[in-house]
């Protein structure tokens, strides 16, 4: 079963083919044969890229420190803009992705 992607993009796969499984040890008889079986993992180029972005956001820390304690001091001293038309508009956005969400 193919999965579609949601962007549209086409996906390249790459491939890995293993060798198949003999027996260690089982000198007596010789090897033993079995039918050939390949077994082949596909992963997409896309998940390679989800895989490095995962890696180097985790080397990252999780709060800016420097940003937080800016806007602490900002707000402390009374000269933080505070926009609300954009708050508001935010708010509306993310209440119609919520109503998206609910009725699919």
């Amino acid at each position: 079963m193919a999965i579609e992607s949601i962007t549209g993009r086409t996906q390249s796969q790459l491939i890995i083919k293993t060798e198949p499984k003999t027996e260690a040890g089982d000198t007596k008889n010789g090897p033993i044969k079995s039918p050939e079986k390949n077994d082949s993992v596909a992963i997409t180029a896309i998940a390679h890229e989800i895989k490095k972005a995962f890696a180097s956001s985790s080397a990252l820390p999780a709060v800016d420190i420097d940003r937080v304690n800016a806007v602490k001091k900002a707000l402390a001293d009374g000269n933080y803009p505070i926009n609300a038309e954009r708050i508001a508009q935010k708010i509306i956005q993310f209440e119609k992705l919520l109503a998206q969400d609910d009725s699919t």
